[in-house]
């Protein structure tokens, strides 16, 4: 994407509990709430700090498989229940696998970009809990080639980034990648108890490495090269958040300390019917990156905080590489020394990311949103961490498939 030519913001983040696993409200034998009480919690929660439906232009929603998880499509339909006041204003349902949240953030900016609306109602959602694992691995495979399913795993995507490990480990070492994936993973768990909606808030563990150790990779039970810890949750959950002009920021009576401002994006897609150039890099995350730090004008050393898709904790590994806080091969290292801790250099899912807060597939990139945007103004709570004006920009990457639809997106704190 070009340079933006016109100011973008975001503000009045609002993220449901992330419900499955871990919660104590969690119970697979209970009725639980459906896709309608996510959409209407997260948008009502973004209206109260906008002053009302009133001050909306249009709305976006992004989300994966409703349809196969739900049985419910047509989602755009689900914005006016949110609110009388969002009747028969335009709203767009937005797709593409885990990556569909930040696809309906790229869509609302885009609205804002072409002078169409001033104010957009932003929702990402996925309610995933209606079956069990085995049988959403299939689902979830939708994000891939399908007619590639008979090759893969029955846990499909855990396979596919087991694969990506294995042949980390083949040229780096399994023992040492192992030290940096069980760093990724204390470091989730630790920053998801101080969320208060994160699926591992409840989380009481006291040996969190020790357990790391204790659960090896097994290809009888699971997939050869990843534990159940490595990979992220499955989640039920919505966020909003508001995307906004000058104007929109104005209309809702938003001051600039309340807001991030967007200052870069970019999306690509890679070819979803090719196998990975390198298993051991994200080449798609490496190019968007690349394209959103050029549009900002900025480099990863400005970074104060970042927000990644850690799908599986390899993962993450292969991230870190892939925006040059590493060199290929030195990933694992850079997490293990604490880089990416909440007190490190660069301070990563700083509420538990998808491994530690949850993944609502399609719900995930508003949520990384959401992120960014309460620790660029100072409202994450337990969760905050020292921002200063000398670094006052945060990242979100939102990964779809595997590494095929990537959106990344630079914030920076409105009012510096």
């Amino acid at each position: 994407m070009n340079k933006l030519r016109r100011k973008v913001y975001m503000a009045a983040g609002y993220n449901t509990v992330s419900l499955g696993t871990g919660r104590k409200e969690f119970n697979p034998k209970k009725p639980r709430p459906g896709i309608e009480h996510y959409i209407k919690e997260a948008g009502q929660g973004t209206l109260k700090q906008i002053g009302g439906a009133g001050n909306v232009d249009e709305g976006v929603i992004g989300n994966f498989m409703a349809g196969r998880f739900n049985k419910q499509g047509h989602l755009a339909g689900f914005i006016p229940m949110i609110d009388e006041g969002l009747q028969y204003k335009p709203s767009t349902r937005v797709e593409g696998a885990c990556a569909s949240g930040a696809l309906a953030l790229a869509t609302g900016i885009k609205s804002v970009l072409a002078d169409s609306a001033d104010v957009v109602l932003t929702v990402g959602v996925e309610v995933q809990n209606t079956m069990k694992a085995i049988y959403g691995a299939d689902v979830l495979a939708g994000a891939g080639w399908f007619q590639k399913r008979k090759e893969g795993h029955a846990y499909f995507f855990p396979g596919q980034f087991s694969d990506r490990a294995g042949a980390y480990y083949e040229k780096y070492g399994m023992e040492y990648a192992r030290k940096g994936m069980k760093q990724w993973f204390i470091n989730a768990i630790e920053n998801a108890r101080l969320c208060p909606t994160a699926q591992e808030y409840e989380n009481k563990v006291d040996d969190l490495g020790a357990l790391y150790d204790k659960m090896k990779p097994n290809g009888k039970s699971f997939v050869d090269n990843l534990n159940v810890l490595d990979c992220s949750k499955v989640s039920d959950a919505a966020s909003g958040i508001a995307i906004m002009s000058e104007e929109g920021l104005k209309r809702c009576g938003i001051p600039k300390s309340q807001a991030v401002e967007v200052i870069g994006i970019a999306q690509v897609e890679r070819n979803i019917t090719n196998d990975p150039p390198d298993l051991t890099e994200l080449t798609a995350i490496k190019k968007a990156a690349a394209q959103a730090l050029e549009n900002a004008g900025i480099t990863i050393n400005d970074l104060a905080t970042l927000e990644l898709h850690d799908c599986f904790s390899i993962a993450g590994v292969l991230t870190m590489e892939a925006l040059g806080f590493a060199k290929p091969g030195e990933g694992a290292q850079f997490i293990a020394d604490r880089n990416t801790a909440r007190d490190g250099k660069i301070p990563t899912n700083t509420t538990g990311g998808l491994i530690g807060w949850g993944h609502p597939t399609g719900g995930t990139g508003v949520h990384q949103a959401v992120t960014i945007w309460e620790q660029l103004t100072g409202n994450a709570g337990d969760a905050q961490i020292e921002i200063s004006k000398d670094k006052p920009y945060g990242m979100t990457i939102n990964m779809g498939g595997d590494d095929v639809t990537v959106v990344a997106i630079i914030y920076k704190r409105a009012d510096w």
